[in-house]
């Protein structure tokens, strides 16, 4: 009997992929605010294209899903904001002037 691992290995780092993104979302809404948004996108979209290109199934799987990771982190940094202004997170003392409604 034959068994083979790729979907549980791509389902494994899927699962770590998102778990690491959603601190990485936090620290840098924390740090720098929505700023640097721009960066999630260009290399987003960088894992995607490079996804295209991998022959290996495992390796354009893990690119393609955190392609995917960082374009869909874009929109959490944004509701991480919200949030923020909710209370539900904390805020940093020196970027307060960035919450305050205008």
């Amino acid at each position: 009997m034959q068994l083979y691992f790729t979907g549980i290995i791509i389902a494994v780092s899927t699962f770590l992929i998102i778990g690491v993104f959603h601190p990485i979302v936090i620290k840098t809404e924390y740090h720098t605010g929505t700023r640097f948004w721009w960066i999630f996108l260009l290399t987003g979209v960088a894992a995607i294209a490079s996804a295209l290109f991998v022959e290996n199934v495992i390796v354009s799987s893990v690119l393609g899903v955190t392609g995917a990771s960082l374009l869909w982190s874009i929109g959490e940094l944004f509701d991480q904001k919200k949030r923020v202004k909710k209370g539900w997170f904390p805020m940093n003392p020196k970027r307060k002037h960035e919450y305050e409604d205008k």
